[in-house]
């Protein structure tokens, strides 16, 4: 790959970490006029037939095809577009003020959490160093939560609830990653499309279930158009801008190096909520930075053990 195509690949993970960075405040400031499983359900009912008609003019009615595989696009959809979508933005929401830079940071620990949820899933144990920046990363969290004050996990047991809400909602996304690999020979776009469609129906069967027992009530119009520039926003630069950008940034620089980019998701959270008047404590930024610390740390260990093995391979075969 040449110094172009490294430059538009960091370039394209750029603009995704930015855009999933400032959803949160954006969304923060929707939540004070429209109910946040509404608003996250519209945002991917929207982004889900904008993407369809993307699949259909770049790979055709073929691409819509689902393969013996509509089982796993439900699944993998759902961890996604409903668990991942409606808990992340109901938990913020529960949160005023600190539950967007709670959101923020889980996204960027998302490399951390995935370790987590493959050590559970596989039983493979991750290596020592892995395992210190886990402990590392979960503490800067922890940090952030509490504001450096651990009595918090005891007085605050409402507040620890939303928490739990967010972190399941990541660990949504996560699983939905991981699923990728079940559709190794599909485009990144027709993955995206099918499974959204599939999580977004899933979505409207909860919204409407939801709705219909009384815990939901339907937004009036005039609530809607309230939070139209917001909305318009979350569909198009976190939704599906941030997505494409992603997976084609990925696909140039590898995952190893694309990755890094995802420690400008809570950095542009903070810088806009700086922007905006929120008052940031030390230890906030502390918490935030160790969180980045520790995904840089990781990353550096994984890329010298990625060096020792093709070392191994190169002797082996000379």
């Amino acid at each position: 790959m040449g110094k172009n195509g490294v430059v538009v690949g960091g370039l394209f993970c750029l603009i995704a970490s930015m855009s999933w960075g400032a959803m949160f405040p954006v969304a923060e400031g929707a939540f004070q006029r429209i109910d946040p499983i509404y608003f996250s359900f519209f945002r991917y009912l929207i982004g889900s037939l904008l993407l369809a008609v993307i699949l259909l003019m770049k790979e055709g009615k073929s691409a819509f095809r689902l393969e013996g595989k509509g089982k796993s696009l439900v699944f993998f959809g759902s961890m996604a577009f409903t668990v991942y979508n409606l808990l992340v933005f109901l938990g913020q929401s529960s949160l005023p003020g600190t539950g967007t830079i709670i959101a923020s940071l889980m996204e960027a620990m998302m490399p951390m959490i995935s370790v987590l949820v493959f050590w559970i899933y596989k039983h493979k144990t991750p290596n020592r160093f892995t395992m210190i920046s886990m402990l590392v990363s979960f503490a800067g969290a922890l940090l952030v939560i509490t504001k450096g004050d651990l009595h918090f996990l005891l007085m605050a047991k409402s507040s620890l609830l939303p928490v739990g809400v967010i972190f399941a909602g990541v660990v949504g996304w996560v699983i939905y990653t991981m699923g990728g690999n079940h559709f190794s020979t599909w485009s990144a776009l027709r993955y995206s499309t099918l499974s959204c469609l599939f999580g977004t129906i899933v979505s409207l069967i909860v919204v409407s279930a939801a709705t219909a027992l009384g815990f939901l009530s339907f937004p009036a119009l005039s609530t809607i158009l309230s939070v139209k520039y917001e909305l318009a926003f979350m569909v198009l630069l976190p939704g599906i801008a941030a997505l494409l950008c992603w997976n084609a940034g990925i696909k140039l620089l590898t995952p190893l190096n694309g990755i890094l980019f995802i420690n400008f998701v809570p950095l542009t959270t903070l810088a806009i909520l700086v922007f905006q008047g929120y008052h940031i404590t030390m230890v906030e930024v502390m918490g935030t930075f160790l969180v980045i610390a520790a995904l840089l740390f990781n990353n550096l260990s994984q890329r010298r053990s990625q060096q020792k093995k093709s070392v191994k391979l190169v002797k082996a075969i000379t």
